[in-house]
């Protein structure tokens, strides 16, 4: 004899309706959710109000100064804002900015990259700890403390390398030396590749330890080697993480001001050699000034900021842009 059990299985409910989810939702948001939503909207919203006004008063004051001054703004090499006329421009301080910053990145996402896969790949546990704890230490660093090291230590022990740079690499022009101080552009570039290497290593490192396990197991099960685990699961997954944290340090190698005030000989030249002493900065120049300039030099001066304000969007723009070009390597889609 057949039995046959039956059991009424109630047809799946269909999705609801946008319109719909939006009333549930606000049916059922709690006065908790709807203060936090709030908080978190006027957080956004305040945000957005501080950047504006910050770029409108930049704005102002920089067109009072570029208005009075005699020189072109963007290619002058002099900054004389006490003579009547004003003479001064930016074009020294947007070349050292762009310089010291680039060699600060050349030098500081690669070493910075390799720290992170050695602590979550190669190191054991009970020494990625203890190497984690100092790079963190690192970041908390005041930078006036690194210009002190960087003038008293680093830029005396320079000389050697600029010696075999000169001899090897001067015919290119860019490694010339004349036995000057070094107190360089390059010096300025590794001191700042030293200060940001802490913020990018720790980023990466958090990157690299959000990769799916199953990802790594499965490229070992087909017989890949760690490094091809690294090369083809690894860094996909963290290269977005990767660009951010060089970003991130971007940031603050542009902006970076007593350190480069500290160990750099500055002057309003651009110099083919980066072994030369002379040049400037952005933000040297402004903390170097700022104390004894006029109501005409603080404008200047704010629109010198202006620039560097600008050249922050842009870099952070550009970064964005890379990143949303490769979601596909998101954490979030993998």
């Amino acid at each position: 004899m057949d039995i046959s059990t039956t059991t009424d299985v109630p047809p799946p409910a269909s999705p609801p309706s946008p319109v719909e989810r939006k009333r549930a939702a606000r049916g059922a948001t709690r006065p908790g959710d709807r203060v936090f939503l709030g908080l978190s909207r006027g957080s956004g919203i305040l945000l957005l109000v501080i950047m504006a006004a910050i770029a409108v008063f930049l704005t102002y004051r920089a067109s009072l100064a570029i208005s009075r001054d005699h020189g072109n703004f963007l290619t002058t090499f002099e900054w004389n804002t006490n003579l009547n006329p004003p003479v001064f421009g930016i074009a020294v301080l947007a070349f050292g900015t762009v310089v010291s910053s680039v060699i600060a990145m050349v030098i500081a996402v690669p070493i910075a990259v390799a720290i992170a896969l050695f602590l979550t790949h190669y190191a054991p546990r009970r020494l990625s700890g203890p190497i984690a704890y100092v790079i963190d230490l690192l970041a908390a660093v005041p930078s006036i403390v690194y210009g002190l090291w960087g003038a008293l230590i680093l830029v005396p022990h320079l000389r050697g390398l600029y010696g075999w740079l000169d001899t090897y690499l001067g015919w290119t022009g860019i490694f010339a030396w004349e036995e000057g101080a070094p107190r360089t552009m390059l010096a300025v570039g590794i001191l700042l590749a030293i200060m940001i290497l802490p913020i990018i290593t720790n980023v990466s490192r958090e990157v690299f330890r959000q990769v799916p396990r199953m990802h790594e197991e499965a490229a070992l099960a087909l017989g890949a080697t760690r490094w091809e685990v690294i090369r083809m699961s690894v860094l996909p997954f963290g290269r977005s993480g990767v660009i951010s944290a060089s970003m991130l340090g971007l940031g603050r190698a542009l902006g970076e001001t007593m350190a480069v005030a500290t160990v750099l000989s500055p002057d309003y030249d651009i110099h083919a050699s980066l072994l030369n002493p002379g040049g400037g900065t952005f933000a040297q120049n402004i903390a170097s000034k700022f104390g004894e300039a006029s109501e005409q030099g603080r404008d200047a001066l704010i629109a010198s900021g202006l620039v560097l304000f600008v050249i922050t969007l842009l870099v952070n723009g550009a970064a964005r842009a890379i990143i949303a070009r490769r979601k596909e390597y998101s954490g979030a889609n993998a």
